[in-house]
């Protein structure tokens, strides 16, 4: 065997500590990159941070706009502030003199303690709130009484407890939030959940009587015997059953909702004073970082083989390349929203209805990046609008298959034309395309159907079913004659 040399050339990306760093912040959330910041702050004495007066006085005025957004926002959340308020003051104070800290102490559930924070504002006094703690401690974790109404009481009676004020107590239970949690069965639990509904919803009165009356046939799923049997037609009692289904047959596994997440955008859009649109970084989440000037002058005097110069020249080396990584990270974060919003015009004038098609790729090549650059950057950033905070891969639509259009704009569209309907007179899928085909956006009729679902919207039967209901009828007419 013949053996030879032969000389190959060929390209790869050496990913050097430089630039795996420089990926890594394109990675990182707002408040990931406040912690990064921070930490390096911490641990690198050659880096301060770089606050001139400018940037001072508009993080100010933002932390201004956003307190007055707060203040002017809605109270719906005043209660449980107040709740958490009184929690502290019980922690802090004498456990033994407050009665629900004694009955929270031996708390054996998050949903316990929800529903004793509810009765401490219900109940008058400290030994009604004693009684319901004992009572909660009757109930299954489904929601449920464990005893009958007869055990329960002679149980109450042994422990000295007036049955007539465990009823009343019970009574109060029922309707907090879970609602039906302490019934003693399914048909008294979602009884308890209908009354607690609007009474003029769309049939509500009727799934009131099958609930009392019919359950067993609504487990069954028989319309037609629930319709024969109430002397309803069958389309009332789907409507009925919709409600019905709406409800929670197992109270005692309700969790609270998640405590609502609030999003301080990376990125802001506004309309300037020529009517062109303005794309700004939010100083609240682009913090800045410098080389402090007279370290580094005092390193150049050092000594090349002075080994805590040599230690100090490695940190200035990490300084480097943490502010040309924030330097870069800006810079794609603004040239990206900057060519989103040049493609996406249509959307900022007029809503979802404008959104076009657009991918990583286009925006990539618009700025000279890799796909995976604009992947990174556009993940977890967020840009405020006049039309709302979104993440900016929200502004990535998909190209509806068949069509020239976004999925968002079609599905826009679709809500438009069933929003401005005649309640009485729905639109069918079917009329739906061929009103959009006239607007050149042509589309199959499962696709309005798809769309449709995904903003639950019922069937134009149903539709139809709950605009004939006597409580709709009458709030059309008062609108027709208002109007004239």
């Amino acid at each position: 065997m013949k053996q030879g040399m032969r000389q190959q050339l060929s390209q790869s990306l050496s990913l050097t500590p430089q630039l795996l760093q420089s990926i890594r912040l394109l990675h990182l959330n707002a408040i990931e990159l406040e912690t990064e910041v921070n930490r390096a702050l911490e641990e690198n004495p050659l880096l301060e941070a770089d606050v001139d007066e400018d940037s001072a006085d508009e993080t100010a005025e933002a932390s201004e706009v956003e307190l007055e957004d707060m203040m002017d926002g809605p109270r719906e959340d005043l209660p449980g502030d107040f709740i958490e308020a009184g929690m502290s003051r019980v922690a802090s104070g004498n456990d033994d003199d407050d009665p629900l800290a004694r009955c929270i102490a031996r708390d054996t559930g998050g949903i316990r303690q929800r529903l004793l924070e509810q009765l401490s504002m219900e109940l008058r006094t400290p030994e009604e709130l004693e009684v319901a703690a004992w009572l909660i401690d009757q109930v299954d974790d489904a929601g449920y009484l464990e005893l009958s109404l007869e055990a329960l009481s002679a149980a109450a009676l042994a422990r000295g407890i007036d049955p007539l004020r465990l009823a009343g107590i019970r009574h109060k239970l029922m309707r907090l939030e879970p609602s039906g949690y302490g019934a003693i069965d399914l048909r008294e639990c979602l009884r308890v959940q209908l009354e607690q509904r609007p009474s003029d919803e769309p049939g509500h009165a009727l799934a009131l009587r099958i609930v009392t009356e019919h359950l067993d046939l609504m487990a069954e799923h028989d319309h037609n015997a629930i319709a024969d049997a109430l002397e309803v037609s069958a389309d009332e009692v789907i409507c009925a059953e919709r409600l019905i289904m709406a409800l929670d047959p197992k109270p005692g596994t309700y969790s609270a909702p998640e405590p609502q997440q609030y999003v301080v955008p990376d990125v802001i859009v506004r309309k300037g004073r020529n009517g062109n649109w303005v794309v700004s970084l939010n100083p609240l989440t682009a913090p800045k970082v410098r080389i402090s000037p007279v370290c580094e002058a005092l390193l150049e005097g050092a000594a090349s083989d002075d080994a805590g110069a040599k230690k100090m020249r490695e940190l200035l080396q990490d300084a480097r390349w943490l502010t040309r990584g924030l330097s870069m990270r800006y810079d794609t974060l603004l040239k990206t929203t900057q060519a989103i919003v040049e493609r996406q015009l249509g959307f900022f004038d007029r809503g979802e209805e404008g959104m076009c098609p657009l991918t990583l790729r286009e925006i990539a090549d618009a700025i000279g990046m890799h796909e995976s650059s604009i992947s990174r950057i556009t993940t977890g950033k967020y840009v405020q609008t006049p039309r709302g905070t979104f993440e900016l891969k929200y502004f990535f639509a998909v190209r509806l298959e068949g069509a020239s259009v976004a999925g968002v704009a079609v599905r826009a569209m679709v809500k438009r034309l069933i929003d401005s309907e005649n309640p009485i007179a729905p639109l069918a899928d079917d009329t739906i395309v061929s009103l959009l085909a006239r607007q050149g956006v042509s589309i199959a009729r499962r696709t309005v159907a798809k769309y449709r679902e995904m903003l639950h919207i019922a069937s134009a039967k149903e539709r139809r079913l709950i605009a004939s209901s006597p409580q709709r009828l009458a709030r059309v007419s008062h609108l027709q004659r208002t109007a004239l």
